[in-house]
């Protein structure tokens, strides 16, 4: 039986969760169209790199159980993953299964491996992690044998296999690479770094996207977490509150929304209470371009 002070603190922990599902029900999470659908897509999601690699520990599992509950919601479906990210495919996959949310999340994972047959037996092992016969966006990671690959996904997105397909990469010294396949292939996504500290992809690869009709998911938002753990002691800009901001995290992912080119971004976390955080930037006004400044400049 649990004493005072335990019970106090979980019945403190259910009201604080109560309250953020009423607030988010009276309050969804903003979508933007796919381009090559217009498709409404929450434009937070949740990546998975190092956060969901938790293995078979039960303690990590349960937490990053509630990280998917914030997750939904906030409105939120993204869950992006990778064969490189350790076990994180495996978990997110039982997670979904064992909540039965399956239909509530729009799963995004990638093919990282050279070569054809390589590729298809590595995302044939996604769909079994994932526990499911479709994923919803499989990306070729970083780009490597792109070519080859991208002939294998529209295979298998002609075969209803998957129903998006794009390409990643997650340092600016590519993004002529990641250009040069914009400008030649017809792809549905492209996930790309983005912050308010590394702006390189609004010189051509943003207004590129765009003009190709290709959806966006930004990786990095916070600078590879470098960022935001340098703003973690300074003190919010007053002018954040303009924008309904009241945290660090939500006015450097209001910074990147408030890109139109944008579509969803994908900051990673294992903790509940970042992802709410997090999912509360997908709410409310974003800055325009005097606003994104202020912040470039904030944080510079």
């Amino acid at each position: 039986m649990p004493n005072r002070r335990a019970f106090l603190r979980l019945t403190a922990a259910a009201l604080a969760t109560q309250a953020f599902d009423t607030a988010q029900a009276a309050q969804p999470m903003h979508t933007r169209p796919i381009p090559s659908t217009k498709e409404p897509l929450p434009v937070i999601g949740c990546g998975t790199w190092r956060t969901f690699d938790a293995g078979d520990d039960p303690a990590r599992r349960r937490e990053l159980a509630e990280v998917l509950r914030a997750l939904f919601a906030a409105g939120g479906s993204v869950i992006d993953s990778s064969p490189m990210y350790g076990s994180s495919e495996a978990v997110a996959g039982a997670l979904l299964a064992q909540s039965h949310t399956r239909d509530k999340a729009f799963i995004a994972t990638k093919v990282w491996t050279d070569g054809r047959e390589a590729g298809i037996a590595q995302m044939e092992q996604s769909l079994r992690l994932w526990q499911t016969d479709r994923v919803d966006l499989m990306q070729i990671h970083n780009l490597l044998d792109w070519r080859t690959h991208l002939a294998t996904l529209r295979d298998w997105k002609a075969a209803g296999k998957v129903r998006y397909i794009g390409v990643t990469h997650y340092t600016s010294s590519a993004f002529a690479q990641v250009e040069a396949v914009l400008r030649s292939e017809r792809i549905d996504f492209v996930q790309i770094n983005y912050a308010a500290n590394d702006r390189d992809a609004e010189a051509r690869l943003l207004p590129l996207a765009a003009e190709r009709g290709v959806a966006v998911i930004v990786n990095q938002p916070f600078g590879g977490g470098s960022l935001l753990a340098g703003l973690r002691n300074r003190p919010l800009p007053d002018f954040a509150q303009e924008i309904g901001c009241t945290s660090w995290a939500q006015l450097l992912l209001k910074f990147v929304l408030g890109n139109p080119a944008v579509t969803c971004v994908i900051p990673g976390t294992g903790r509940r209470e970042y992802m709410i955080d997090n999912a509360r930037a997908g709410i409310g006004n974003y800055p325009d371009e005097a606003m994104r400044k202020r912040i470039a400049d904030a944080v510079a």
